[in-house]
C-alpha cells in the first residue's frame, strides 16, 4: 500500500495488517490497564475507574467468540472503542465526576479520545486484513 508516495509494506498483506492490528490492540489494552492502575482516568483512581475493565472484557469475549478471525476482531475492537466512550459518559451521568475540575474533565475527554483513536486504528487494520484475505 502507498500513502502519499510512501510504501507501507506492512499494510500490503492480510498477515501484516492482522499482526499490526493485534499488536496495536494489545498495546492499547495494556496502556489502558496501566493508566487505570497507576494514574486513574477518572479522578485519582479507584472505584470510578473500575468500569473501564468492561472494555477489556468486551475484548476478551469478542476475541473468543470471533476465534481471532480478522472480520470478528474488527467488530470486537470497534465495540471496545464504543465501550471506551461509554464509560466516562456513564460516570458523568451517575455523578462520579462531580469532584473534578473543568480541566480534569477535559483530561478525561482527551484520554478517551486517544484510546478511541487507537482502538479505531486497530479495528481498521483488522478490517483491512479481512478484505485482503
Amino acid at each position: 500500500m502507498e500513502l502519499n508516495g510512501m510504501n507501507l509494506p506492512g499494510l500490503s498483506t492480510a498477515r501484516g495488517c492482522y499482526r499490526l492490528g493485534l499488536t496495536l490492540t494489545v498495546l492499547t489494552a495494556l496502556f489502558l490497564v496501566l493508566a487505570i492502575g497507576a494514574l486513574g482516568l477518572i479522578g485519582a483512581g479507584g472505584e470510578a475507574d473500575r468500569p473501564y475493565l468492561a472494555v477489556l472484557a468486551v475484548g476478551v469475549v469478542g476475541a473468543v467468540l470471533s476465534r481471532l478471525r480478522a472480520s470478528g476482531m474488527a467488530l470486537t475492537v470497534a465495540a471496545m472503542a464504543l465501550v471506551q466512550v461509554g464509560v466516562p459518559v456513564v460516570a458523568y451521568l451517575v455523578g462520579e465526576t462531580d469532584g473534578l475540575s473543568r480541566g480534569q474533565l477535559l483530561d478525561v475527554v482527551a484520554l478517551t479520545a486517544m484510546y478511541v483513536v487507537l482502538f479505531g486504528a486497530a479495528a481498521w487494520l483488522f478490517r483491512r486484513a479481512a478484505e485482503l484475505a
